[in-house]
């Protein structure tokens, strides 16, 4: 059933700190719910669906996705780890050089000094994380402490979007960094489609990591490990004969017959499954499963450079003792096995993996014996080419807090994206410097070198501004051609159907524009795909067309 209880959506000055603000919080909690929904039912902007038989995806033409989704089994990979809802910093690393004034703000939930893993002497990890110490020892774990931005929200909403795009405080962006980085050179996501996923998230929808500057997600985006279990086990999602036997059946099978239609890379992704198998014993819990799934398709030979994975749970407003080292443990051996697992079978040099999260935790506990919504906090970082284990971004000061009683951030995010680019995924760093939006000053201790395989060079695309935007029932378009050229135009909707051919010709220099009626061709309100071919090079845009 749908709940069709209208909520305000007032925006809060402060939403969603604390538990005790109730109605806040929850407010917070639900719109974020709800743009996961309507992400999701958007599912057209995935890199699954197909335009004309190729995938409507801009990371189908970017020479970058290209490298990306070309792996040999010498080219790097990178594991994003998110953790969901705030992870407490302070009880993850432990700040053993300032324990008592740590101990005297969380009197009910402290780590006890001798349940601390001593790391460095100044910072410890609690005993449920002791399945990182093996890799702290060998050199494949470092902390950079203190990580987080300007004006940091405490809204669990806004701080994702803007750990995911990359964006300032002040801004709103409905791209993400690797997103923009994908269709940094290629815009047009019709041609070239590539063989293999160039990146794969699970747990994660809404989420702007991959999206492109028109809001698609470029990457493969299951919501679970068992979806992705049934695209790999079966090469479809859906099995289009189990419906009823009606109406209603004949739609139901029709739409899942086009949903697996879409799901472009399934067999590719079945076959490295098949390939691969785990030389370890994964817990049984999401996360783990999640490892697990990437560890096989990667020792099983597929191509994806770029993953995601979300462990849920870490709003931890409340009973934080008997929750927060329950996720750390499962944080902790999933991590652990899933490194051990590559290094098996020959993978473990190119792996790196990373924690994130939307913010830390507050240093003083509440009244519910948790901890409310902070601000900066350690991100983890895992793997052998790490180079030694250490800690970076200084020591959290206890002390000199924000005006919110919050630690106060030293190391920009933003900083870690762009050296794991530079440094790890081997990207030239006057490009790093642009999908970022400025330049950040690279982490030398973080013990990355690169050692390109598969760089690539940006090719030249020539740029056409194409403009294209629906009015008081009319479609406008505007390009520029630098040169006399064929042009085509064709409009898409959604299913990859066209709909109609705008232009096929030969243009003269200058700019060109079109007005096109659409009532005579009955189009339903929806969002549509514009295409522009010049010469051999083809650019697009998204419209959305609103009846």
């Amino acid at each position: 059933m749908c709940n069709h209880d209208k909520h305000n959506n007032n925006k809060k000055t402060k939403r969603g700190i604390a538990l005790e603000h109730g109605q806040a919080h929850q407010q917070d909690h639900q719109n974020w719910s709800r743009r996961t929904f309507l992400r999701q039912l958007g599912v057209a902007g995935t890199a699954s669906f197909l335009l004309g038989k190729m995938p409507l995806t801009a990371i189908t033409s970017s020479p970058l996705a290209m490298a990306l989704s070309g792996a040999t089994t010498e080219d790097r990979i990178l594991v994003l780890i998110r953790l969901k809802g705030g992870n407490d910093g302070l009880n993850t690393i432990i700040p053993l050089f300032d324990y008592g004034t740590y101990q005297s703000g969380r009197p009910n939930i402290a780590i006890p000094e001798n349940e601390v893993i001593n790391l460095t002497g100044e910072l410890g990890m609690p005993n449920s994380m002791g399945a990182l110490e093996n890799m702290w020892q060998d050199g494949q774990m470092k902390i950079v402490n203190n990580v987080g931005y300007e004006d940091h929200s405490l809204s669990h909403f806004r701080s994702t979007d803007l750990w995911a795009s990359g964006a300032d405080a002040n801004e709103v962006a409905d791209s993400g960094w690797l997103g923009r980085l994908l269709e940094q050179e290629y815009p047009d996501f019709l041609n070239n489609p590539p063989l293999t996923p160039p990146a794969i998230q699970m747990g994660s929808a809404g989420n702007l990591v991959f999206n492109n500057t028109d809001g698609f997600d470029m990457s493969l985006n299951v919501a679970n490990p068992e979806q992705l279990y049934t695209i790999a086990q079966t090469g479809q999602l859906h099995d289009p004969l189990a419906v009823p036997d009606c109406h209603y059946g004949e739609q139901l099978s029709y739409l899942r017959s086009v949903a697996n239609n879409t799901f472009r890379y399934a067999e590719v992704v079945a076959d490295a499954y098949g390939e691969g198998s785990n030389s370890v014993e994964y817990d049984n819990n999401s996360l783990a499963e999640q490892l697990a799934l990437v560890a096989r398709m990667i020792r099983g030979g597929l191509g994806t450079r770029l993953y995601m994975v979300v462990h849920d749970g870490f709003d931890t407003h409340a009973n934080q003792g008997n929750n927060h080292p329950g996720l750390m443990n499962q944080l902790s051996r999933a991590v652990q096995h899933f490194h051990e697992d590559l290094s098996n079978g020959g993978h473990g040099e190119r792996a790196l993996s990373m924690t994130f999260s939307e913010f830390g935790r507050r240093i003083e506990q509440n009244a519910s014996d948790g901890t409310d919504h902070g601000a900066a906090a350690p991100l983890l970082m895992f793997g052998e080419g790490l180079n030694g284990n250490g800690s970076l971004g200084g020591l959290p000061d206890l002390e000199e807090v924000d005006n919110n009683g919050n630690l106060q951030y030293t190391t920009d995010f933003r900083q870690i994206y762009a050296t794991v680019l530079e440094q790890w995924l081997c990207i030239d760093g006057n490009l790093v410097d642009q999908v970022m939006g400025e330049t950040y000053e690279r982490l030398s201790g973080l013990g990355l070198s690169c050692t390109p395989v598969s760089t690539w060079s940006p090719q030249e695309l020539s740029n056409v501004n194409l403009e294209a935007y629906y009015h008081a029932g009319q479609l406008f378009l505007s390009y520029d051609l630098a040169t006399a050229s064929p042009v085509n135009i064709t409009l898409y909707n959604m299913l990859g159907q066209p709909m109609k051919t705008v232009f096929q010709g030969y243009q003269m220099s200058g700019n060109q524009q079109f007005s096109l009626p659409l009532s005579d061709i009955g189009w339903a309100a929806g969002v549509y795909v514009v295409n522009l071919r010049v010469g051999n090079q083809q650019h697009s845009k998204q419209i959305r067309l609103v009846r």
